[in-house]
């Protein structure tokens, strides 16, 4: 989400809890996950809701429709996306009840980390993903990825959250190699209905949390001016 999105983040001094914390539930959750068939799944889930609702319950009221919102619109995307589409599936072939309140969070961790870089990486993250994208593309290895990484690119044309945006292309890369390498999903190389190719994860997979950042903007702004439209003729 871009500043916008969560206005109202309190500083790192007054946070609800360092940001350090949800690194290490989403670096231990996704291991639980993995190894601890029998209640793994539901254990991570309810520790990611608690983290989250602790997070809301000290964010002020922008911020916290805001994550509200994050989850709704991930929800959807995860059921379209996976169960709908088919483009990546699950270990147990469901969505994770954690999955949800962890994008919220992940945006939370990306925010932290955005405040911490320089400028040019608005810039620099582009240019350095340009060449691989374009060479597997080529190759006929990802295909898909020339598509997400040109949605990339509209989104920083089109939004102030251009900084975020290249921090969480990178952010979510990460995380995406860890839950892959893990085992607790897989991306399909045959993109289903479109034929496609696709990698395991692939290098553009962070363009969808920058499509949900607009959403959330989106709707925030819409919401705003509902409001002072209701004020107005009140």
């Amino acid at each position: 989400m871009t500043s916008a999105t969560l206005p109202a983040l309190k500083p790192a001094a007054a946070s609800p809890a360092p940001v350090w914390t949800i690194v290490v539930l989403i670096t231990l959750g996704l291991l639980v996950d993995q190894h601890v068939p029998v209640w793994g799944q539901d254990a991570v889930s309810l520790v990611t809701w608690a983290t989250l609702l602790y997070w809301l319950a000290h964010s002020a009221p922008e911020t916290r429709n805001s994550m509200m919102i994050c989850v709704a619109y991930a929800t959807a995307g995860e059921i379209f996306l996976s169960l709908g589409w088919g483009l990546y599936e699950y270990r147990l072939h469901n969505i994770p009840l954690f999955v949800p309140p962890a994008h919220a969070l992940v945006f939370v961790l990306g925010i932290a980390i955005c405040k911490r870089m320089p400028d040019s990486i608005v810039w620099v993250v582009p240019l350095a993903a340009a060449p691989p994208v374009i060479a597997l593309a080529w190759i006929g290895a990802d295909t898909m990825g020339l598509i997400l990484y040109s949605l990339l690119l509209l989104c920083m044309v089109f939004s102030n959250g251009r900084k975020l945006y290249a921090v969480m292309f990178m952010l979510s890369l990460g995380l995406e190699i860890y839950g892959t390498a893990v085992g607790n999903w897989a991306w399909l190389h045959e993109v289903p209905v479109v034929g496609w190719t696709t990698m395991n994860p692939p290098l553009a997979a962070g363009t969808f949390y920058c499509m949900l950042d607009m959403l959330v903007v989106t709707t925030m702004n819409a919401l705003r001016r509902r409001r002072k439209t209701a004020l107005e003729t009140a």
